[in-house]
């Protein structure tokens, strides 16, 4: 345990004024029992963490509830660090489309491909070998912004590139087929289409 959580909680059992778990999340110390004492503060101590962490009143109308996977998520926002870039950027677009517009539109998200990543598929006897870069696709030495881009190069037609590399599913595979009879199982089922 470390030092400034034991620290805390000795002063605290002692009805001695304790540190606010806000600046054990400033030192880097959040652990599972600061994170679980959350859930004993009360509305205000939860609105006064708020405070502390995020430098502004909390919102009146929050829940409890809220207030405490707020609180929770920003101590460990700032002793581990925040969101990776792409989801940043993902919120922005609905931050600037919600502004815009007035309502959040859905943004479809890709799977999450780290460049260095190889892409093979097969292809009328052929395998294809693409690499996810950064800032899009390589194939055959060329750049490309999309796997489609590179689908409808290899097969010659349109197709959906996540389809294609076999990284978004077939709707038509997704559906449920028919259970396969066997052979005394067709009079079965004709006995019990016609009872």
């Amino acid at each position: 345990m470390s030092r400034a959580i034991h620290a805390t909680s000795a002063r605290h059992k002692s009805d001695e004024p304790s540190c606010s778990i806000g600046q054990a999340a400033n030192r880097q110390v959040v652990n599972a029992e600061a994170l679980s004492r959350l859930l004993t503060l009360d509305l205000g101590e939860l609105r006064q963490q708020w405070r502390g962490l995020y430098k502004t009143q909390a919102p009146r109308h929050f829940s409890r509830e809220l207030l405490v996977r707020a609180v929770a998520y920003r101590m460990q926002e700032l002793a581990r660090g925040g969101l990776r870039p792409e989801p940043q950027r993902q919120l922005l677009r609905i931050a600037r489309h919600f502004t815009e517009i007035g309502a959040a539109k859905t943004i479809r998200t890709r799977p999450e491909l780290k460049p260095g990543t190889r892409l093979m598929r097969e292809w009328q006897g052929r395998t294809y070998d693409v690499l996810v870069l950064d800032d899009g696709f390589s194939w055959q030495g060329t750049r490309y912004r999309s796997l489609s881009a590179i689908a409808r190069q290899i097969t010659g037609t349109a197709w959906s590139g996540p389809l294609f590399f076999g990284l978004k599913p077939n709707r038509a595979t997704r559906r449920r087929s028919s259970p396969v009879l066997g052979p005394g199982d067709a009079a079965m089922a004709g006995r019990n289409a016609a009872s």
